[in-house]
Protein backbone atom coordinates (compact mmCIF):
# COMPACT_ATOMS: atom_id res chain seq x y z
CA UNK A 1 0.00 0.00 0.00
CA UNK A 2 1.24 3.79 -0.58
CA UNK A 3 1.29 4.57 2.89
CA UNK A 4 3.79 2.27 3.63
CA UNK A 5 6.49 3.33 1.01
CA UNK A 6 9.44 5.30 1.98
CA UNK A 7 9.62 8.71 0.47
CA UNK A 8 13.69 7.90 0.03
CA UNK A 9 12.98 4.74 -1.29
CA UNK A 10 10.07 6.27 -4.30
CA UNK A 11 13.39 8.02 -5.31
CA UNK A 12 16.17 5.93 -5.23
CA UNK A 13 18.14 7.75 -2.74
CA UNK A 14 19.84 7.22 0.65
CA UNK A 15 18.03 9.27 3.94
CA UNK A 16 21.92 10.94 3.86
CA UNK A 17 21.21 12.41 0.05
CA UNK A 18 21.61 16.48 -0.35
CA UNK A 19 19.15 18.13 -1.89
CA UNK A 20 20.83 18.19 -5.33
CA UNK A 21 20.67 14.27 -5.49
CA UNK A 22 17.12 14.63 -4.31
CA UNK A 23 16.55 16.93 -7.25
CA UNK A 24 18.85 15.01 -9.67
CA UNK A 25 16.53 11.66 -9.24
CA UNK A 26 13.51 13.47 -9.05
CA UNK A 27 14.10 14.98 -12.29
CA UNK A 28 15.18 11.73 -13.80
CA UNK A 29 12.42 9.81 -12.57
CA UNK A 30 9.77 12.51 -13.17
CA UNK A 31 10.77 12.72 -16.75
CA UNK A 32 10.63 8.62 -17.18
CA UNK A 33 6.95 8.52 -15.71
CA UNK A 34 5.42 11.40 -16.84
CA UNK A 35 1.84 10.93 -17.89
CA UNK A 36 2.71 12.49 -21.29
CA UNK A 37 5.33 9.70 -22.20
CA UNK A 38 3.32 6.95 -20.88
CA UNK A 39 -0.25 7.27 -22.16
CA UNK A 40 -2.77 4.83 -21.74
CA UNK A 41 -0.53 3.27 -18.34
CA UNK A 42 -2.34 4.65 -15.12
CA UNK A 43 0.51 3.09 -13.45
CA UNK A 44 3.15 5.63 -14.73
CA UNK A 45 0.82 8.52 -13.55
CA UNK A 46 0.26 6.72 -9.98
CA UNK A 47 4.00 6.76 -10.11
CA UNK A 48 4.47 10.10 -11.06
CA UNK A 49 2.08 11.67 -8.65
CA UNK A 50 4.20 9.82 -5.45
CA UNK A 51 7.39 10.79 -7.33
CA UNK A 52 6.00 14.06 -6.81
CA UNK A 53 5.15 13.88 -3.52
CA UNK A 54 8.48 12.75 -2.21
CA UNK A 55 10.15 15.30 -3.98
CA UNK A 56 7.74 18.17 -2.14
CA UNK A 57 8.89 16.54 1.08
CA UNK A 58 12.31 15.59 1.04
CA UNK A 59 13.33 19.02 -1.07
CA UNK A 60 11.97 21.30 1.83
CA UNK A 61 14.13 21.37 4.76
CA UNK A 62 11.36 21.74 7.52
CA UNK A 63 9.10 19.38 5.93
CA UNK A 64 11.78 16.79 5.56
CA UNK A 65 12.74 17.02 9.42
CA UNK A 66 9.11 16.24 9.91
CA UNK A 67 9.13 13.62 7.99
CA UNK A 68 12.14 11.82 9.59
CA UNK A 69 10.74 12.48 13.21
CA UNK A 70 7.49 10.70 11.95
CA UNK A 71 9.60 7.58 10.14
CA UNK A 72 11.90 7.38 13.04
CA UNK A 73 8.77 6.81 15.35
CA UNK A 74 7.68 4.24 12.94
CA UNK A 75 4.72 6.27 10.77
CA UNK A 76 5.44 4.85 7.76
CA UNK A 77 5.47 0.66 7.50
CA UNK A 78 9.16 -0.63 7.61
CA UNK A 79 10.61 2.63 7.24
CA UNK A 80 11.76 3.62 11.01
CA UNK A 81 14.54 2.32 13.29
CA UNK A 82 12.19 2.56 16.32
CA UNK A 83 8.11 2.30 15.41
CA UNK A 84 6.50 -0.92 14.64
CA UNK A 85 3.22 -1.46 12.92
CA UNK A 86 1.83 -2.07 16.11
CA UNK A 87 -1.72 -1.72 16.93
CA UNK A 88 -2.99 0.85 19.31
CA UNK A 89 -5.33 0.15 22.39
CA UNK A 90 -9.17 -0.53 21.79
CA UNK A 91 -7.75 -2.96 19.02
CA UNK A 92 -6.12 -5.12 21.02
CA UNK A 93 -2.31 -4.70 20.03
CA UNK A 94 0.22 -3.72 22.62
CA UNK A 95 1.31 -0.47 21.17
CA UNK A 96 1.25 2.95 23.19
CA UNK A 97 -2.13 5.03 22.43
CA UNK A 98 -3.59 7.73 23.46
CA UNK A 99 -3.97 6.97 27.09
CA UNK A 100 -0.21 6.46 27.34
CA UNK A 101 2.07 9.11 28.52
CA UNK A 102 4.22 8.88 25.02
CA UNK A 103 4.11 11.38 22.88
CA UNK A 104 1.10 11.17 20.16
CA UNK A 105 1.36 12.25 16.75
CA UNK A 106 -1.51 12.64 14.41
CA UNK A 107 -1.10 12.11 10.52
CA UNK A 108 -4.17 13.94 9.62
CA UNK A 109 -2.48 17.46 10.61
CA UNK A 110 0.35 16.35 7.66
CA UNK A 111 -2.37 18.16 5.32
CA UNK A 112 -0.41 21.75 6.68
CA UNK A 113 2.50 20.30 5.04
CA UNK A 114 1.88 19.87 1.12
CA UNK A 115 2.77 16.68 -0.56
CA UNK A 116 2.52 14.31 2.74
CA UNK A 117 -1.20 15.04 3.65
CA UNK A 118 -2.25 14.64 0.46
CA UNK A 119 -0.97 11.33 0.12
CA UNK A 120 -2.89 10.06 2.88
CA UNK A 121 -5.80 11.67 1.84
CA UNK A 122 -5.51 10.03 -2.04
CA UNK A 123 -5.16 6.76 -0.66
CA UNK A 124 -7.45 6.46 2.48
CA UNK A 125 -9.96 9.12 0.66
CA UNK A 126 -11.77 11.99 2.05
CA UNK A 127 -10.62 13.59 5.54
CA UNK A 128 -13.31 11.81 8.32
CA UNK A 129 -16.21 13.92 9.08
CA UNK A 130 -15.94 16.01 12.23
CA UNK A 131 -12.42 13.92 13.01
CA UNK A 132 -10.49 15.43 10.18
CA UNK A 133 -10.50 19.07 8.61
CA UNK A 134 -11.67 19.03 5.36
CA UNK A 135 -8.53 20.03 3.02
CA UNK A 136 -8.37 21.48 -0.83
CA UNK A 137 -6.12 19.24 -2.72
CA UNK A 138 -3.45 20.65 -4.63
CA UNK A 139 -1.84 18.73 -7.45
CA UNK A 140 1.86 19.25 -8.00
CA UNK A 141 3.34 18.32 -11.46
CA UNK A 142 6.96 19.26 -13.59
CA UNK A 143 6.35 20.64 -17.19
CA UNK A 144 8.92 20.66 -19.82
CA UNK A 145 8.84 24.36 -22.01
CA UNK A 146 11.05 24.70 -24.63
CA UNK A 147 14.02 27.45 -24.36
CA UNK A 148 11.99 29.70 -26.56
CA UNK A 149 8.85 29.76 -24.85
CA UNK A 150 10.66 30.39 -21.65
CA UNK A 151 12.33 33.13 -22.85
CA UNK A 152 9.45 34.94 -24.86
CA UNK A 153 6.74 33.54 -23.29
CA UNK A 154 3.85 31.68 -24.37
CA UNK A 155 0.78 28.63 -23.74
CA UNK A 156 1.93 25.06 -23.09
CA UNK A 157 -0.86 22.32 -23.28
CA UNK A 158 -0.50 19.90 -20.39
CA UNK A 159 -2.62 17.10 -18.88
CA UNK A 160 -2.65 16.27 -15.55
CA UNK A 161 -3.99 12.92 -13.70
CA UNK A 162 -6.33 14.24 -11.02
CA UNK A 163 -8.62 12.97 -8.19
CA UNK A 164 -12.40 13.70 -8.84
CA UNK A 165 -16.06 12.99 -6.79
CA UNK A 166 -17.44 9.20 -7.94
CA UNK A 167 -20.27 10.16 -9.77
CA UNK A 168 -21.93 7.16 -9.49
CA UNK A 169 -21.74 7.29 -5.66
CA UNK A 170 -21.24 11.05 -4.89
CA UNK A 171 -18.40 10.58 -2.78
CA UNK A 172 -19.63 8.33 -0.30
CA UNK A 173 -18.09 5.34 -1.68
CA UNK A 174 -21.34 3.23 -1.53
CA UNK A 175 -23.36 1.29 -3.92
CA UNK A 176 -26.77 2.37 -4.59
CA UNK A 177 -29.01 1.52 -2.61
CA UNK A 178 -26.85 0.56 0.25
CA UNK A 179 -26.71 1.31 3.99
CA UNK A 180 -23.42 3.07 5.61
CA UNK A 181 -22.99 2.22 9.41
CA UNK A 182 -20.18 3.53 12.13
CA UNK A 183 -16.66 1.78 10.81
CA UNK A 184 -16.32 -1.29 13.19
CA UNK A 185 -12.22 -1.01 12.74
CA UNK A 186 -11.88 2.78 14.17
CA UNK A 187 -15.51 2.41 15.71
CA UNK A 188 -16.54 6.03 13.74
CA UNK A 189 -13.37 8.02 14.70
CA UNK A 190 -11.65 7.61 11.43
CA UNK A 191 -8.43 6.61 12.88
CA UNK A 192 -6.60 4.32 14.12
CA UNK A 193 -3.32 4.15 16.69
CA UNK A 194 -0.34 2.36 16.54
CA UNK A 195 2.97 3.03 18.33
CA UNK A 196 5.60 1.58 20.52
CA UNK A 197 8.11 2.67 22.94
CA UNK A 198 6.13 5.68 24.62
CA UNK A 199 5.06 7.28 21.08
CA UNK A 200 2.17 6.84 19.52
CA UNK A 201 0.91 7.52 15.45
CA UNK A 202 -2.44 7.86 14.68
CA UNK A 203 -3.18 7.75 11.02
CA UNK A 204 -6.40 7.32 8.74
CA UNK A 205 -8.48 4.09 9.39
CA UNK A 206 -7.56 1.30 6.05
CA UNK A 207 -11.28 0.02 6.45
CA UNK A 208 -13.05 3.13 6.11
CA UNK A 209 -10.35 5.23 4.42
CA UNK A 210 -10.66 7.69 7.07
CA UNK A 211 -14.11 8.77 6.36
CA UNK A 212 -15.71 6.59 10.42
CA UNK A 213 -18.38 5.11 8.43
CA UNK A 214 -18.52 1.94 5.99
CA UNK A 215 -20.80 0.86 3.04
CA UNK A 216 -22.79 -2.43 3.16
CA UNK A 217 -21.98 -2.73 -0.19
CA UNK A 218 -18.70 -0.79 -2.31
CA UNK A 219 -19.28 1.56 -4.81
CA UNK A 220 -18.35 -0.30 -7.85
CA UNK A 221 -17.18 2.37 -9.86
CA UNK A 222 -14.51 4.16 -7.41
CA UNK A 223 -14.13 0.53 -5.33
CA UNK A 224 -15.34 2.19 -2.11
CA UNK A 225 -12.70 5.01 -2.46
CA UNK A 226 -15.54 8.21 -3.39
CA UNK A 227 -13.29 9.32 -6.08
CA UNK A 228 -12.18 8.37 -9.54
CA UNK A 229 -8.81 9.23 -11.49
CA UNK A 230 -9.58 11.44 -14.66
CA UNK A 231 -6.67 13.28 -16.88
CA UNK A 232 -7.61 17.08 -16.89
CA UNK A 233 -5.38 19.10 -19.77
CA UNK A 234 -4.93 22.78 -18.98
CA UNK A 235 -3.52 25.79 -21.30
CA UNK A 236 -0.52 27.30 -19.25
CA UNK A 237 0.90 30.72 -19.96
CA UNK A 238 4.60 31.36 -19.40
CA UNK A 239 5.39 34.20 -18.57
CA UNK A 240 8.76 36.04 -20.56
CA UNK A 241 11.76 35.12 -18.54
CA UNK A 242 10.77 32.03 -16.82
CA UNK A 243 13.71 30.42 -15.47
CA UNK A 244 14.16 26.56 -15.26
CA UNK A 245 12.95 25.56 -11.41
CA UNK A 246 10.24 28.62 -11.46
CA UNK A 247 6.80 27.45 -9.54
CA UNK A 248 3.34 29.00 -10.98
CA UNK A 249 0.60 28.24 -8.83
CA UNK A 250 -3.19 27.67 -10.84
CA UNK A 251 -5.72 29.10 -8.36
CA UNK A 252 -8.78 26.71 -8.63
CA UNK A 253 -7.77 24.09 -10.72
CA UNK A 254 -7.05 21.28 -8.72
CA UNK A 255 -8.99 18.39 -8.23
CA UNK A 256 -13.11 18.56 -7.81
CA UNK A 257 -12.73 22.43 -9.29
CA UNK A 258 -11.01 23.26 -5.91
CA UNK A 259 -7.35 23.59 -4.82
CA UNK A 260 -4.17 24.60 -6.71
CA UNK A 261 -2.35 23.26 -9.63
CA UNK A 262 1.58 24.28 -8.59
CA UNK A 263 3.27 23.49 -11.70
CA UNK A 264 7.21 23.85 -12.13
CA UNK A 265 8.60 24.46 -15.14
CA UNK A 266 11.83 22.43 -16.70
CA UNK A 267 13.70 24.40 -19.17
CA UNK A 268 14.61 22.34 -22.14
CA UNK A 269 17.83 23.68 -23.57
CA UNK A 270 17.87 25.01 -27.32
CA UNK A 271 20.36 24.01 -29.79
CA UNK A 272 21.91 27.76 -30.35
CA UNK A 273 20.97 29.53 -27.70
CA UNK A 274 21.70 29.67 -23.83
CA UNK A 275 21.20 32.20 -21.69
CA UNK A 276 23.19 34.34 -18.98
CA UNK A 277 20.68 36.05 -16.97
CA UNK A 278 18.84 38.41 -19.44
CA UNK A 279 21.50 37.59 -22.35
CA UNK A 280 21.21 35.07 -24.50
CA UNK A 281 24.62 33.54 -26.51
CA UNK A 282 24.55 31.82 -29.47
CA UNK A 283 27.69 30.20 -31.28
CA UNK A 284 28.49 30.99 -34.87
CA UNK A 285 31.18 28.60 -36.76
CA UNK A 286 33.14 30.98 -39.22
CA UNK A 287 36.27 29.33 -41.30
CA UNK A 288 39.77 30.62 -40.89
CA UNK A 289 39.45 33.01 -44.08
CA UNK A 290 36.34 34.83 -42.48
CA UNK A 291 38.67 35.00 -39.35
CA UNK A 292 41.74 36.63 -40.98
CA UNK A 293 39.72 38.82 -43.26
CA UNK A 294 36.80 39.51 -41.86
CA UNK A 295 33.12 39.12 -42.89
CA UNK A 296 29.74 39.46 -42.93
CA UNK A 297 27.53 36.66 -41.51
CA UNK A 298 23.77 36.70 -41.46
CA UNK A 299 22.70 35.55 -37.46
CA UNK A 300 19.10 34.55 -36.29
CA UNK A 301 17.50 36.65 -33.02
CA UNK A 302 16.03 35.08 -30.43
CA UNK A 303 12.77 36.15 -31.81
CA UNK A 304 13.49 34.62 -35.14
CA UNK A 305 14.43 37.60 -37.26
CA UNK A 306 18.15 37.80 -38.70
CA UNK A 307 20.49 40.73 -38.57
CA UNK A 308 24.05 40.95 -40.87
CA UNK A 309 27.06 41.19 -38.29
CA UNK A 310 30.50 42.43 -39.53
CA UNK A 311 33.01 40.94 -38.61
CA UNK A 312 36.59 42.49 -38.59
CA UNK A 313 39.29 41.43 -39.77
CA UNK A 314 41.67 39.30 -37.35
CA UNK A 315 38.78 37.66 -35.51
CA UNK A 316 39.85 35.29 -32.55
CA UNK A 317 38.14 32.16 -31.68
CA UNK A 318 35.72 32.45 -29.11
CA UNK A 319 35.12 36.43 -29.51
CA UNK A 320 31.73 37.84 -28.84
CA UNK A 321 29.96 40.26 -30.60
CA UNK A 322 26.89 42.04 -29.06
CA UNK A 323 23.47 42.99 -30.52
CA UNK A 324 21.89 45.37 -27.88
CA UNK A 325 18.49 44.93 -26.88
CA UNK A 326 17.73 41.53 -28.52
CA UNK A 327 18.02 39.31 -25.51
CA UNK A 328 15.20 38.32 -22.89
CA UNK A 329 12.82 40.38 -21.23
CA UNK A 330 11.36 40.49 -17.74
CA UNK A 331 10.73 43.02 -15.28
CA UNK A 332 10.98 45.94 -17.58
CA UNK A 333 14.63 45.25 -18.57
CA UNK A 334 16.06 43.66 -21.82
CA UNK A 335 19.22 41.92 -21.86
CA UNK A 336 21.57 41.59 -24.84
CA UNK A 337 21.99 39.22 -27.70
CA UNK A 338 26.05 38.10 -27.79
CA UNK A 339 27.39 36.02 -30.91
CA UNK A 340 30.16 33.63 -29.92
CA UNK A 341 32.57 32.71 -32.98
CA UNK A 342 33.89 29.53 -33.10
CA UNK A 343 37.08 29.56 -35.58
CA UNK A 344 36.91 26.11 -37.60
CA UNK A 345 40.18 24.81 -39.01
CA UNK A 346 40.28 21.66 -41.83
CA UNK A 347 41.51 18.24 -40.79
CA UNK A 348 43.34 18.17 -43.93
CA UNK A 349 44.87 20.26 -46.53
CA UNK A 350 45.45 18.94 -50.10
CA UNK A 351 49.19 19.20 -51.43
CA UNK A 352 47.85 22.60 -53.35
CA UNK A 353 46.83 23.98 -50.29
CA UNK A 354 49.84 23.39 -48.15
CA UNK A 355 51.84 24.50 -50.32
CA UNK A 356 50.03 27.88 -50.72
CA UNK A 357 49.49 28.14 -46.50
CA UNK A 358 53.16 27.32 -46.19
CA UNK A 359 53.92 30.30 -48.65
CA UNK A 360 51.80 32.32 -46.55
CA UNK A 361 53.06 31.03 -43.33
CA UNK A 362 56.93 32.27 -45.08
CA UNK A 363 55.47 35.92 -45.91
CA UNK A 364 53.93 36.34 -42.59
CA UNK A 365 57.02 35.39 -40.80
CA UNK A 366 54.88 32.30 -39.17
CA UNK A 367 56.79 29.85 -37.71
CA UNK A 368 55.21 25.96 -37.63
Amino acid sequence: MAATKDYYQVLGVPETATVDEIKRAFRRLAKQHHPDRNPGKPQAAERFKEINEAHDVLSDPAKRKQYDQLRRYGAFAGAGRYGGAGRGPGRGGSGAGPADSGIEFDLSDLGSFGGLGDLFSSIFGKRGEGRMEEAEDEVEATVSIPFRVAALGGKVPVTLPMAEVCPTCGGDGAAPGATISVCPECNGRGTISFGQGGFAVNRPCPVCRGKGRVPSERCATCQGAGEIRVEKRLIITVPPGTEDGTRMRLKGQGANGRGDVVVQFQVEPDRFFRREGLDVVGTVPINLAQALLGSKIKVRTLEGRHVVLKLPPGTQHGQRFRIAGQGIEKNGRRGDQYVEVRVEIPDRLTPEQQAALKAFAEKAGLKY
